[in-house]
């Protein structure tokens, strides 16, 4: 598991992988319309048709909470497992399955610390709603998301890109990204600030005009 946990943007979109596909569809559940409501039950998803529509929402949702890629897959796996299982869940809408889907995932989480005998502090949840609410809004996936991230990372400079790289993808040091980049640490550090700031601006700008455009 990896040891930092945090709502940066960046590090919330940074692992790009979508090929989370790797879940079966063959188990038992209970995903049946409230009493009463308008949602129809043909509407109602199949096992396999909701992993296939929400999984990849759930594996980023758990890297965003500071999971490592092969944690995030075990977690992802038994939130669909629990869910499924479940006979207080209950499909209403896209929405709502994929908020008790994030709820579930973060106990697991919290859960997992807990077992592992871990002291780690995991954001609270509401903030972490709002944050995924902020950056995916209605894309249950993070499709957009990323998609807004590539298109920014592009509109960096090299040194910049490589900056973040080094600190996000290989979680490099301060001094070995300012030895890489032939700065100071401190200039390594200004760097990676600007460029962060410039891909927040920049993914906000591009998110807020897709959703404006819709």
């Amino acid at each position: 598991m990896a040891e930092k946990s945090s709502a940066n943007s960046f590090e919330i979109l940074s692992d790009t992988s979508s090929d989370r596909d790797g879940l079966s569809g063959n188990t038992r559940h209970h995903g049946k319309p409230l009493g009463g409501s308008a949602v129809e039950a043909d509407l109602v998803l199949s096992p396999s048709e909701l992993i296939v529509k929400h999984q990849h929402g759930v594996w980023r949702y758990l890297r965003m909470l500071g999971c490592d890629t092969a944690t995030a897959d075990d977690l992802t796996q038994e939130t669909f497992l629990k869910v499924l299982r479940s006979r207080d869940f209950q499909q209403v809408s896209d929405a709502a399955t994929s908020s008790y889907l994030r709820r579930t995932a973060y106990h697991l989480l919290v859960s997992f610390h807990r077992k592992m005998g871990r002291v780690k502090m995991v954001p609270d949840a509401q903030t972490i709603e709002q944050v995924w609410d902020r950056w995916a809004g209605k894309d249950l996936s993070g499709d957009k998301a990323i998609d807004a991230l590539r298109q920014c990372l592009n509109e960096l400079t090299e040194r910049a890109r490589l900056s973040l790289r080094m600190r996000f993808g290989r979680n490099s040091s301060r001094a070995e990204i300012a030895e890489a980049l032939s700065i100071s640490e401190h200039g390594a550090r200004n760097l990676m600030q600007r460029a962060k700031q410039q891909l927040r601006e920049c993914v906000e700008e591009t998110l807020k005009w897709d959703r404006h455009e819709k």
